[in-house]
């Protein structure tokens, strides 16, 4: 049997990129070469993502052109799930499709492929509802000291523009032994941040323990020495409760930061979303418990139905509760779902001005906040350093990666910067959407976005960063 050499290409969500690395982790225990230098690879492993039209389209891209390059393809995730059929028929590079919920046989598939050169391999269950508890090997393909820990697979929720529960499947939860466990090794490996992401987090355990126990996961967590941060991401507005909200006010590792995609606010097209109503509601509590939060949202404009009018209440809820971090989507027809089928779809040009408005709209209110921080202390977790701008790069307690705001940070003749690590620094300059500061020593009424008995620390026995290559890389492998 040849050995071939894997590269791996990741799309999609941070729930798609924890798949990859367990995929990377299972191949490379079991002895297969895996290169993040696509060139350098006879073999690509594409985790594909079909949430919305765009994301098919850059999926499909992928795939085109690693098979343009002569790459043998195995295509796993989403699109796998969706279009089994189509990409084995499209795509003759395509040594095997896996599915969502058959990600665990990756290297059974690839021994198979690379033991016969005509075979072609379909992994893909019709119902994605397996989900394996245990605690597999995963390979880091991220950049920075933070790592995804998906606390659940799957949706229970039938939002009417949705596709993940024909994706993903049913709900379900892995025990929060098991979680703790990763959680752990994560952290002995050097990561100082845990993020909880799954489709519905606030959701969890519900279909295990038969009621919502996120509190007591997070009280778990919490338990873990050496770690700093705890973020959660991909909370449901009625289930963002008064007893969880407590528990992230009270829980000093886990940051002030509230992820709430509320997706509208005008509650008929919140019912032809199948949607919760009311999201004001939602709001009021969040803002009551959690003073200092800072609050993430996403919406949907252009949903099939959306008038002139229900589009003015979506403008004039963000005007008024100023999300911190807002995301807006152009609603994506898919016929799969119900809102693919319904009447009065709305017009690529009228979709795109109203997300264009919005995202004017936010762009002052971001403003405004980031210049409200102009003079304070805060942490930053530092991730990176940019060569070309003597800068380092990290984000505060308020920010996911990838999708939020970044701080950059230049180092004091006093005070140096220590990567991946939690670092005080000196707001001085603000953007729309990213702060300026320095490395400092003085915590003194640090808004750390943890309570006030925490008031963040500055690492005294790491070595200070010197020259070279100043990129961290986290190069976790976790062993079962």
């Amino acid at each position: 049997m040849r050995n071939p050499k894997i590269g791996v290409v990741s799309l999609g969500c941070p729930k798609n990129a924890t798949d990859t690395e367990v995929m990377l982790g299972l191949l490379n225990e079991a002895g297969f070469e895996v290169t993040f230098d696509n060139d350098d690879a006879d073999m690509c492993l594409v985790n594909t993502c079909s949430f919305i039209g765009d994301a098919r389209k850059e999926s499909v891209r992928t795939l085109v052109e690693l098979a343009d390059q002569g790459k043998e393809l195995i295509i796993a995730g989403c699109l796998a799930q969706h279009f089994r059929e189509e990409l084995l028929a499209e795509i003759p590079e395509a040594r095997a499709v896996v599915g969502t919920g058959d990600i665990t046989k990756i290297v059974d598939v690839i021994k198979a492929v690379a033991r016969d050169s005509s075979l072609r391999v379909v992994e893909v269950s019709d119902v994605p509802n397996n989900y394996d508890d245990e605690v597999l090997p995963r390979m880091a393909i991220g950049v920075g000291a933070s790592a995804y820990l998906k606390i659940a697979e799957g949706c229970d929720h039938a939002c009417t523009f949705c596709i993940i529960p024909i994706l993903r499947g049913k709900f379900r939860s892995r025990t929060i032994e098991s979680l703790v466990k990763e959680a752990r090794i994560l952290v002995k490996g050097g990561v100082k941040e845990i993020i909880l992401v799954s489709q519905d987090s606030s959701y969890y355990g519900l279909d295990i323990y038969s009621k919502m126990a996120l509190p007591e996961l997070l009280e778990a967590l919490h338990e873990i020495e050496d770690l700093d941060w705890i973020r959660i991401m991909y909370c449901y507005p009625t289930e963002t409760n008064r007893a969880l909200l407590e528990t992230i006010a009270r829980l000093p590792k886990v940051v002030k930061y509230v992820d709430i995609p509320l997706q509208h606010s005008h509650p008929a097209v919140l019912s032809a979303m199948a949607r919760p109503r009311n999201p004001e509601k939602v709001m009021d509590l969040i803002r009551e418990v959690l003073p200092e939060v800072k609050i993430r949202s996403t919406f949907i404009v252009g949903f099939p139905g959306e008038t002139d009018e229900q589009f003015e209440h979506l403008v004039q809820f963000i005007e008024k509760y100023r999300f911190d971090r807002l995301g807006v989507f152009t609603y994506s027809k898919q016929t799969e779902v119900p809102s693919g089928n319904m009447e009065n779809q709305i017009t690529e040009k009228v979709k795109k001005a109203r997300r264009n408005r919005i995202m004017r709209l936010q762009h002052d209110i971001a403003f405004a906040s980031n210049k409200a921080m102009i003079g304070q202390v805060i942490p930053v977790l530092i991730e990176s350093y940019d060569e070309s701008k003597n800068l380092y790069i990290g984000r505060s307690p308020w920010d996911a990666p990838g999708i939020d705001n970044q701080v950059y940070v230049r180092q004091s003749e006093e005070v140096p910067v220590y990567m991946a690590e939690v670092n005080m620094v000196l707001i001085e300059e603000a953007k729309p959407y990213d702060l300026i500061g320095v490395a400092c020593s003085d915590t003194e009424n640090a808004t750390a976005g943890q309570s006030d008995t925490e008031s963040g620390s500055q690492p005294d026995t790491k070595a200070k960063v010197q020259g070279g290559a100043k990129e961290l890389v986290t190069a976790v492998s976790i062993s079962k």
